[in-house]
């Protein structure tokens, strides 16, 4: 799998997909939370399809097309697809007017270039009842056709952004975030800076879903949020990749890595909140809002939702490797950066005790 910066030529910022391959330090291998997340969502996600697809307005001889945004390698993306094509049977079967006739079904794998597509492909459900195709591409693009989509999902993704803002790299700014890797803790400048360009994403992410999906079609999006009126300081999942950075501060002080390395250094993600969402829908003017809802809790690991109990097991040390290898090699261009994530489930326990 590439670990390289990669900067499309339309523009569509950095890419830094999750580790690919089926090894111990995989996303394949390390994804169990999100899908504990798909899983818990499953009914939410089944519902909205029977209430919401108005496939009266498809035409009888049509082929379903459904896209999985930001699918990675699997199994993740193969349940989530599933779950929304047995959704859509199901629509099928109860729309008397038009037979119970239930169509082919298309469904496209998107995600960076540089995904591990080889690793996707291979582990295909062999009893699968859909073709597929692969879409490399950033979701901040248009990828589709016009009018081709029936319904699109993204889930557990939308929280990394296209590019890390300009602001907080540049040392003349007042947004300059020296010696942090995240917004946590950071000034106002850093935060309204990462928030600045998560709106410029989203509006984005959603022109170009207006263009591709089809009337009486759905945009289903399952993301990670801050509550409401939650500062980021407060928020567990903020909380973990601030202290991944205090693992490469350290490693800066014991000369592992250089200062300036570090310096230079922030984590493209953002977590955005059900308000910022709202906005950025209705500035769009493209979508309305049939459901928004959060996700009934559910038990992980012996603990609720993101509780300190999980983030101090092993596991998500991890599941962060799997998902931020690439975007530090790709910056350190060392692989000594690894050796960071040893201390880091003692760093999580530390925090929350």
């Amino acid at each position: 799998m590439a670990t390289e910066k990669e900067m499309s030529k339309e523009g569509e910022g950095e890419a830094y997909p999750m580790k690919g391959g089926d090894g111990p330090y995989s996303y394949s291998k390390n994804s169990s939370y999100q899908g504990e997340l798909r899983n818990a969502a499953k009914e939410l996600v089944s519902e909205a399809i029977v209430e919401h697809l108005d496939i009266v307005k498809f035409s009888p001889s049509t082929t379903i097309r459904v896209a999985d945004l930001g699918c990675s390698v699997g199994p993740n993306t193969f349940f989530a697809v599933q779950n929304i094509l047995e959704a859509i049977e199901l629509k099928y079967y109860q729309s008397q007017a038009l037979n119970s006739q239930i169509p082919e079904f298309q469904v496209f794998f998107n995600d960076h270039v540089s995904n591990d597509f080889n690793t996707l492909f291979l582990s295909l459900p062999p009893d699968r009842r859909y073709h597929t195709a692969g879409v490399p591409g950033s979701f901040y693009s248009h990828l589709f056709p016009s009018h081709s989509l029936h319904v699109a999902h993204i889930s557990t993704a939308i929280h990394w952004l296209s590019r890390v803002p300009k602001e907080v790299l540049d040392r003349s700014s007042p947004a300059w975030n020296k010696g942090r890797i995240t917004y946590l803790s950071a000034s106002d400048e850093v935060i309204e800076a990462y928030a600045a360009q998560c709106a410029d994403d989203m509006a984005r992410f959603l022109q170009a879903r207006a263009q591709e999906i089809a009337e009486g079609g759905l945009l289903i999006i399952i993301l990670l949020v801050r509550p409401n009126g939650i500062p980021h300081s407060e928020v567990n999942l903020d909380i973990v990749q601030d202290l991944l950075g205090s693992c490469l501060v350290d490693m800066a002080k014991k000369g592992i890595v250089r200062e300036e390395k570090v310096d230079t250094f922030n984590l493209p993600v953002y977590y955005i909140s059900p308000q910022e969402m709202e906005t950025a829908i209705e500035r769009n003017g493209c979508f309305s809002i049939e459901r928004m809802e959060r996700v009934p809790p559910f038990t992980y690991s012996g603990s609720t939702e993101m509780a300190p109990q999980y983030l101090t097991s092993k596991a998500s040390a991890f599941t962060i490797r799997s998902a931020v290898e690439g975007v530090i090699k790709a910056h350190l261009e060392k692989r000594s950066w690894i050796n960071s994530l040893t201390p880091y489930p003692k760093n999580l326990k530390m925090r929350f005790l």
